[in-house]
């Protein structure tokens, strides 16, 4: 299995591209763009089988329904985000942008920690609550990497002063839920370089003490 990261829209959000020899793949965080997007899936010859979102932030979200539209496939996002999609204040897009983004309701709630089978695709879902109270991680353990969206970056954290973030539940899921992976495994964040799970383990500031 491949993953692809390609930075997408004013912040760079990263979107991730996992797909496997059948040319099939799974579109994690489709932020913005989605015209360049879709071009990229096409001439690489890709199958979307479904759109996963670790959170609903409005730089996470702005093609998801270019994406579901064009390919016919579902949105995957935890339950207790639902209505962050379409609604601006929520998703924070107002506040930021001074504009609106939404997206239609997601296909399908994440409501515990479970297995996602999506097409022939399988991860595990990781509860990773803190920048945002539904942010959840994809822990694809056989290829051995996590997309942990703004939860953990390289060198950092993700920001808990937006609305409902949460800096003590952030740490703790960190620690409970990431930092608990092999140290080999590569960390996928929502912004910027990719990282392992050892390297912060042994140098993010912010982590002291794990």
């Amino acid at each position: 299995m491949n993953w692809e990261q390609l930075p997408l829209g004013p912040l760079q959000t990263n979107c991730y591209i996992i797909s496997n020899r059948e040319k099939e793949c799974l579109v994690i965080d489709p932020g913005s763009e989605g015209n360049k997007l879709i071009q990229h899936l096409q001439k690489r010859g890709l199958k979307p089988m479904a759109v996963l979102l670790t959170h609903a932030h409005f730089d996470h979200i702005g093609a998801v329904d270019d994406v579901r539209n064009e390919y016919k496939i579902p949105v995957y996002i935890h339950r207790l985000e639902k209505k962050w999609l379409g609604n601006p204040a929520k998703n924070g897009s107002n506040a930021f942008l001074g504009q609106s983004i939404a997206a239609e309701d997601a296909d399908h709630l994440i409501d515990e920690e479970t297995i996602l089978n999506a097409g022939s695709f399988s991860c595990k879902v990781l509860e990773t609550p803190g920048h945002s109270p539904g942010s959840i991680s994809f822990f694809f353990e056989e290829s051995g990497f996590v997309v942990s969206g703004d939860a953990l970056f390289a060198g950092s954290i993700g920001r808990t002063d937006l609305p409902e973030g949460n800096h003590r539940q952030l740490i703790k899921s960190i620690h409970d839920k990431l930092l608990n992976l092999p140290e080999d495994t590569v960390v996928l964040p929502g912004h910027g370089q990719d990282t392992t799970i050892g390297a912060e383990m042994d140098s993010n500031p912010f982590l002291n003490g794990f």
